[in-house]
């Protein structure tokens, strides 16, 4: 997949993940969060198989910007 393309779905899917989450979060931080949880999805499903679908990556790039709000929550609660 194009890198340009795993920009745009991510920061998407950063945008989408802050909003379900409820997380108060400027633009430019939730597309950010979006990318690094598009590589992480992306890297994670390399190790299950092979999509060039824009929605699975959507999908993957959803659920890995999730998880790391939820890490970020998580690390932040422990403070």
């Amino acid at each position: 997949m194009p890198v340009m393309v795993l920009i745009i779905v991510g920061a998407l899917a950063g945008v989408l993940a802050t909003r379900l989450m409820r997380m108060n979060t400027d633009l430019p931080t939730a597309m950010i969060i979006g990318i690094l949880g598009a590589v992480v999805g992306g890297l994670g499903f390399r190790f299950l198989m092979t999509s060039s679908s824009w929605i699975g990556a959507f999908v993957l790039a959803l659920l890995g910007s999730l998880l790391l709000l939820w890490l970020w929550r998580f690390y932040q609660g422990r403070r």
